[in-house]
């Protein structure tokens, strides 16, 4: 390890990998609500728009947790901190 600023970009792309792991939950987390949504609508179609709206508001409240793991791996991959661009 001759140079510190390498190891810091190393474990930099390191923890945005990371961090991506966090868009496995919301994923696995809208199929789901997706899945009870339509068996829902199945047992009372009258109900859709409901069920609908319920159910993708849901699906955004899941979605924020992926988002905040990509803005922090952008922020890993893109910030700075040593004044220098090292890419």
């Amino acid at each position: 390890m001759d140079d510190p600023k390498a190891f810091v970009m190393g474990c930099s792309a390191i923890g945005a990998g990371i961090a991506m792991i966090a868009g496995v939950g919301p994923g696995i987390g809208q199929g789901f609500a997706a899945g009870k949504g339509a068996e829902a609508v199945g047992r009372q179609p009258e109900a859709r728009s409901t069920v609908t709206s319920t159910m993708i508001l849901g699906c955004a409240v899941a979605e924020s947790t992926g988002i905040y793991g990509l803005v922090i791996a952008l922020l890993l991959l893109f910030a700075d901190p040593f004044g220098v661009k090292a890419w």
